[in-house]
């Protein structure tokens, strides 16, 4: 028999025994192996990530890597973990404006946001290597502010802060980097200028705060008349500001147009499209205080603005900028009280030349200018409006009915505030089209602030020594100028090209000293003046055309001296004489005439007006001329002086060149060099030059006479024909009445005949 078999239960044991031996054995077999590779690489298999061997049976962590137990260990369930080298407490120290960044069983430094490093690379290690500053996010364009708001640098950051004019939406503080704003049509016109202190004006400006505060889009026209009414009162109520000084009540007056018309543009953003009138006070006729706007969207043509006391017309396409969005508007506001704050601003007639300054200079330095209208300030929604394309028409209605005296003139003018907050009236870029009783019409090339004044001024005293001179100087010039022409005319012994020359040139001098003597101040009416100013202009042209024909013509001559064939350029000399003695003066005249008609005149004479140095329309080829008639002169000297000393002793070869010689030297002054002297009527020898001027130029006259008439032996001779034949003439005249007288007494009555022998 055999043995007996154990329990069913049994088993398990010796399955747990079995398992456990396994076991074992696969640690055996594991440290075996380890130990073998350990033996055969020289490290021990068994230990954690992050770890290395520290013998043959343990491990220790990297660097930047810790362990939970001991630093060596051998127990293979040990962890290495990472170690936060900046998190406290720390030993780590990167210096000032960095940050510590720990990475798995490492480090590193950087600048902190805000700041860049100068040099060096952008991570470190520790304070040593730090070269952090404040990056400006605004200069450099790092910044993320809204359009609507502007970047201002902090340190080791920026603010956001709404542009001037604009204010946060509500709920949104107004110095972060999500600040976003909206436009305020108030913007910074809720303060006094600086410098100014008003409790009129105070309160004033308080109003407009409130008005600023409580402003809503869909109460903008609301908004407009309260406005204009404000405005209205303070203007016809000025309290404290009448007791300012005028500097300062000029400089509020400037601060308050800008401030109104900048406002109004801002508001009309809001208001629908269509016209609207504001009057205050309202009922009243004439109202004290007018407002008239225009909102359309963009288009062509006209458009007009009528209020009691002013009129505007313009062109649509000047009310808006090329590429804007959105309604045009075109606005005027009229307003009485103004003018208080504006009196006894001054008046400044610009530009002017230093010469004509000094001429005139009575005009308005010692007087103020009255006020005749209204003061109107005009705005677009185009802010550009200094040089428009197109001129603006204005008509202003007068205060009262005005006829200006003889030492008075009405002028359309603008305001012009200075850097400083004040100002004065000027006249540039306006002028007046017509001057009624009770109107006045304006032509302007910009907009502004606008109103007719009325200046007084007294006529600057002349030399009366040099006036004696002028017209005893001019009148002989006329007197021998008559008397040249109808030699040059009549004398046909010395007809030829010269003389041709001559006489246009005494007939274009004749005529425009007649008409400066007889006109140059006649400046009433305008267009008259006008009239004259480009007569003279013309005429004046066309007498230096002729000189630089005459100098041209005179360098000719004396190569003639040299060369046998001088027919063929005397012929050409003709054909090209009038073209260039007439016609280009008459292309200058009508140039300039098309291009600034409204600056023939001047206020005080018949000339051109300095005004954007259209002066230099005649003074611009005046100079060119001047050059080249020089050029001619220091020519035919030379040509005269080779030909001088290469003479024989030919008697008439010799006297015509010097007969040559000595018109050369005379026509230097006929040819109107001499008017450089005009030119130099400056500084200390203002008077001396004035006076060689005067006497020289106005004697050109006399010298043409002398040069080409007196000292001609044809001339001369002439002379003495046509003084033998007036002789002749008397004589036979004288005999003829003998004869009549004797043949008268042969046929008498015999008692007659008795009566006359008693008598005897």
């Amino acid at each position: 028999m055999g043995q007996p078999r154990p329990p069913p239960t049994s088993p398990a044991p010796a399955a747990a025994g079995t398992m456990g031996g396994v076991f074992l054995a696969l640690c055996v077999l594991l440290a075996l192996s380890e130990a073998e590779a350990q033996d055969a690489g020289g490290c021990d298999r068994w230990c954690p990530p992050n770890a290395l061997c520290a013998n043959t049976t343990a491990c220790r962590c990297k660097p930047g890597f810790s362990s939970s137990g001991a630093e060596i260990f051998t127990d293979f369930m040990v962890s290495c973990d990472d170690i936060n080298e900046c998190k406290p407490p720390t030993k780590v120290f990167c210096g000032k404006f960095a940050d510590c960044q720990n990475v798995v069983g490492s480090y590193y430094c950087t600048c902190s946001p805000g700041y860049t490093p100068t040099s060096g690379p952008n991570t470190f290690r520790n304070a040593s290597e730090n070269t952090c500053e404040d990056v400006d996010e605004c200069s450099s364009g790092q910044h993320r502010c809204h359009p609507s708001t502007f970047c201002v640098n902090a340190v080791g950051s920026y603010r956001c802060r709404c542009r001037p004019g604009w204010r946060p939406k509500p709920g949104v503080p107004n110095n972060q980097n999500i600040t976003v704003c909206e436009e305020t049509p108030f913007t910074n016109w809720t303060e006094p200028p600086p410098g100014i202190r008003s409790q009129s004006l105070s309160r004033f400006f308080n109003k407009i705060q409130d008005l600023d505060r409580d402003f809503k889009p869909d109460s903008a026209q609301k908004t407009v008349e309260e406005l204009m009414e404000n405005v209205h009162e303070l203007l016809e109520t000025p309290g404290d500001l009448e007791t300012l000084p005028h500097s300062q009540q000029h400089c509020v007056a400037g601060h308050l147009l800008v401030g109104l018309e900048d406002v109004l543009r801002r508001l009309s953003k809001s208001l629908p499209d269509g016209p609207l009138t504001v009057s205050c006070p309202a009922g009243t006729a004439p109202p004290l205080t007018e407002l008239s706007l225009k909102i359309l969207k963009q288009r062509d043509g006209n458009v007009t603005l009528s209020q009691t006391q002013a009129k505007m017309q313009l062109n649509w396409t000047l009310a808006q900028k090329v590429g804007d969005t959105g309604p045009s508007v075109v606005g005027l506001v009229s307003t009485r009280g103004m003018g208080k704050l504006l009196a006894e601003a001054p008046l400044v007639l610009e530009p002017e030349l230093t010469a004509l300054q000094e001429r005139h200079k009575g005009w308005l330095q010692d007087a103020h200018p009255t006020l005749l209208s209204y003061v109107s300030s005009a705005f677009l929604s185009n802010k550009d409006t200094q040089n428009l394309s197109s001129q603006v028409t204005f008509i202003f209605s007068h205060l009262s009915s005005v006829i200006p005296g003889p030492r008075q003139k009405v002028f359309c003018a603008f305001w012009k505030p200075d850097q400083k907050g004040y100002g004065h009236w000027a006249t540039t870029g306006c002028r007046t089209l017509d001057l009624r009783d009770t109107s006045t019409t304006c032509h302007c090339s910009h907009l502004s602030s606008f109103a007719v004044l009325m200046a007084h001024y007294h006529v600057q005293e002349e030399d009366p020594v040099l006036a004696v001179v002028t017209y005893v100087g001019l009148g002989l010039s006329l007197l021998c100028l008559l008397l040249a022409a109808l030699t040059f005319l009549l004398c046909r012994a010395i007809q030829n090209t010269s003389t041709s020359l001559h006489l246009q040139l005494s007939l274009c001098l004749f005529l425009a000293h007649l008409l400066f003597l007889t006109a140059i101040d006649r400046t009433e009416p305008q267009a008259l003046c006008a009239l004259v100013a480009g007569a003279l202009h013309y005429l004046y042209l066309a007498a230096f055309a002729w000189m630089l024909l005459e100098g041209l013509h005179l360098c000719l001559a004396a190569r003639n001296l040299t060369v046998t064939n001088y027919s063929g350029t005397n012929r050409r000399m003709r054909k090209l004489m009038f073209p260039v003695g007439y016609g280009v003066p008459a292309v200058i005249v009508a140039i300039s005439a098309a291009s600034h008609p409204h600056l023939y005149g001047t206020p005080a004479r018949c000339w051109l007006n300095p005004e954007k140095g259209f002066i230099w329309a005649f003074l611009g080829p005046v100079c060119a001329i001047f050059s080249v008639n020089l050029a001619f002169f220091l020519m035919t000297l030379w040509i005269l002086k080779s030909k001088l000393s290469s003479l024989n002793s030919e008697v008439s070869t010799l006297q015509n060149t010097r007969m040559l010689t000595f018109k050369a030297t005379a026509q230097l002054c006929i040819l109107g060099c001499t008017w450089w002297l005009g030119m130099l009527q400056v500084g200390p020898a203002a008077q001396v030059m004035a006076y060689l001027f005067i006497i020289i130029n106005s004697l050109q006259g006399v010298l043409i006479f002398l040069v080409y008439c007196l000292l001609s032996q044809q001339v001369r001779e002439q002379y003495r024909k046509w003084f033998k034949g007036m002789r002749k003439l008397r004589a036979e005249s004288e005999v003829y009445m003998i004869s009549s007288r004797a043949t008268s007494a042969d046929t008498s009555s015999p008692s007659t005949v008795d009566n006359d022998r008693k008598n005897f």
